[in-house]
């Protein structure tokens, strides 16, 4: 059979025989995950003329659709978080994009490059073929083998729940991906785990809804949302944090409260605390009804008010070295006064005397790679083995995890620089 023409790319149809039986379609590339990360690289892979195919096990940026709450916003200004050569239509370039748009525009995205999409597909199980000839996706729709594969699934992949509050507890427990708005929860108090971008604006939503809200609050940075007149994504890029290297080792994972709900806010653990949210510490444990918060609240919040000062001090010395001409902002220095939450915090909360009646896992992701089924493509710990996002086996790639080659690598406006850097490594293939 000859070649099928797929979005203007010759993807080839083998005839070859699976060893279920069935037929074996053969591409040169194959892409597994259509989000952010996947149809960057069908970008890259088509602006270099190579045939890809992108499997896809749900729709199109699927967690932005069924995994991420109502009222989400994109954490960067619509001119910063896109994908390169597409604006996000009907959005002030100064603006954030809900949740919604940012689906919309990733269904756009990938018609304007054409990208060989086939969604509804999932990869059950990819193995190395024998000789070093490439790899063998099994599929819910079938056998695919490919030369090269770049495994683009992304950081968010297995929502991480502590194991910390029994079910007979009788409280609702869900993470940060299962919850929708505050009308969805039982009436009562909230308790938020986790104080991170997720974290912190769910607490925020619960509380503008009247809701009584709890926050655990643990290790954090905190940049402004805007300093001197300018959006902090933009220090970060011309300070070059954003492409800060991984390194050989992996890093101290410190989430990051910043958040554009509401137009754009700087997130002040203060503020929310003065408009009624409960600052608790780090949530240690459970035991007899109640929960256990360790003792450094204080400290906690304090590294986040170092790290804020310190982007400050940053942006300052960046100006005054370039004669940039921004207004400055003396007042974004001022810090408000503790409230007693945090002066007197509370190291236990007997949940049942508090009324919260459930709680919201702010506690983020682990990857979950259970389908790659290829020695060597993993260490003694779980994690990939790579360089760069070049794996350790011949024609296996990763891309869109956190740090993979640098600080920007994991975000929508970042992660095109990684997929161009293995694209011209599968180039060089030949």
């Amino acid at each position: 059979m000859g070649p099928r023409l797929y979005a203007g790319f010759a993807v080839q149809k083998g005839t070859g025989v699976a060893a279920s039986g069935g037929t074996v379609e053969r591409v040169e590339t194959l892409i597994v995950g259509g989000g952010q990360a996947g149809l960057s690289m069908s970008a890259e892979l088509s602006r270099r003329r190579l045939p890809h195919l992108v499997l896809e096990r749900h729709r199109i940026a699927e967690r932005w659709r069924s995994e991420r709450w109502d009222g989400l916003h994109a954490n960067g200004p619509a001119w910063h978080d896109r994908l390169p050569d597409l604006p996000i239509p009907n959005v002030d370039p100064d603006g954030f994009a809900t949740r919604d748009q940012m689906v919309a525009y990733f269904e756009a995205f990938a018609e304007s490059i054409a990208a060989p999409v086939r969604t509804g597909i999932a990869v059950t199980a990819l193995t190395a073929l024998p000789g070093g000839a490439g790899f063998r996706a099994e599929t819910s729709a079938g056998t695919v083998e490919a030369r090269n594969v770049v495994a683009a699934t992304g950081p968010f992949q297995r929502p991480l729940i502590p194991p910390m509050v029994p079910t007979e507890a009788g409280i609702v427990q869900l993470h940060s991906n299962a919850y929708r708005n505050p009308g969805e929860l039982p009436e009562g108090a909230v308790l938020v785990v986790g104080a991170g971008s997720s974290g912190a604006q769910i607490a925020d939503e619960l509380v503008r809804a009247r809701r009584r809200v709890y926050l655990s609050v643990a290790r954090h940075h905190r940049p402004p949302r805007r300093y001197r007149g300018v959006d902090y994504c933009y220090w970060l890029g011309v300070l070059g944090i954003w492409d800060e290297k991984a390194g050989d080792q992996p890093r101290d994972h410190v989430t990051i409260a910043v958040s554009g709900a509401y137009g754009g806010e700087t997130i002040d653990f203060r503020r929310l605390a003065a408009r009624g949210v409960t600052l608790v510490g780090r949530a240690e444990g459970y035991a007899d009804g109640k929960m256990l918060f360790a003792g450094d609240l204080r400290e906690c919040v304090a590294e986040g008010d170092a790290n804020y000062l310190s982007v400050l001090d940053a942006v300052d010395a960046y100006v005054a070295q370039h004669g940039t001409t921004v207004p400055e902002e003396p007042e974004a220095r001022a810090i408000p006064p503790d409230p007693p939450c945090l002066t007197d915090p509370l190291l236990s909360l007997d949940l049942r005397e508090a009324g919260v009646t459930s709680i919201v896992w702010a506690t983020g992701y682990g990857l979950d790679f259970g389908w790659l089924q290829v020695d060597g493509a993993f260490d003694e710990r779980g994690a990939p083995r790579h360089r760069d996002g070049v794996a350790a086996v011949p024609g296996l790639y990763f891309l869109g995890l956190s740090y993979l080659s640098r600080r920007g690598s994991a975000f929508i406006f970042g992660v095109h620089k990684d997929a161009a850097n293995l694209a011209d490594h599968i180039a060089a293939r030949g």
